[in-house]
């Protein structure tokens, strides 16, 4: 699979569900995976049915957000796109629409939050801002 040509064509996909992109998780940390495989590891959290894991995955792979090998019986599964372009895509849209392209909106937003950050993802945080601060200099 090109992980380049796949990201290039990311922005012409659309964007995943809630439901979506709950399976798309699942074969980002399995790897290319079978209808049951997702199934099982979607199960250990949910009650879901493998049928209704085979129909997302089938609108899914519709849809191009699944790549679907179907060369053996038990079809396997891939996401098309990366776990961090998906997460780029996602946060373009969130900016875009509901804080009006304003990234520091959005991080003010997070960060002000009931739910106060860790001293480690303050420290990710802190380096973060470091190494942009560097590039832009």
């Amino acid at each position: 699979m090109n992980m380049k040509k796949i990201i290039e064509t990311s922005d012409a996909l659309p964007r995943p569900t809630a439901a979506e992109l709950g399976i798309l998780r699942a074969l980002w940390r399995l790897g290319p995976s079978t209808v049951r495989q997702v199934h099982d590891y979607l199960s250990r959290d949910d009650s879901v049915g493998y049928t209704t894991v085979l129909k997302f995955l089938q609108i899914m792979h519709r849809k191009r957000l699944v790549e679907r090998d179907d060369s053996e019986r038990a079809h396997v599964y891939a996401p098309r796109v990366s776990k961090d372009e998906t997460q780029r895509q996602l946060m373009s849209h969130l900016i875009d629409k509901a804080f009006d392209g304003s990234r520091s909106q959005l991080v003010l937003q997070a960060l002000g939050d009931s739910k106060r950050a860790t001293p480690e993802e303050l420290e990710q945080i802190r380096s973060l801002l470091a190494r942009i601060e560097e590039n832009h200099s």
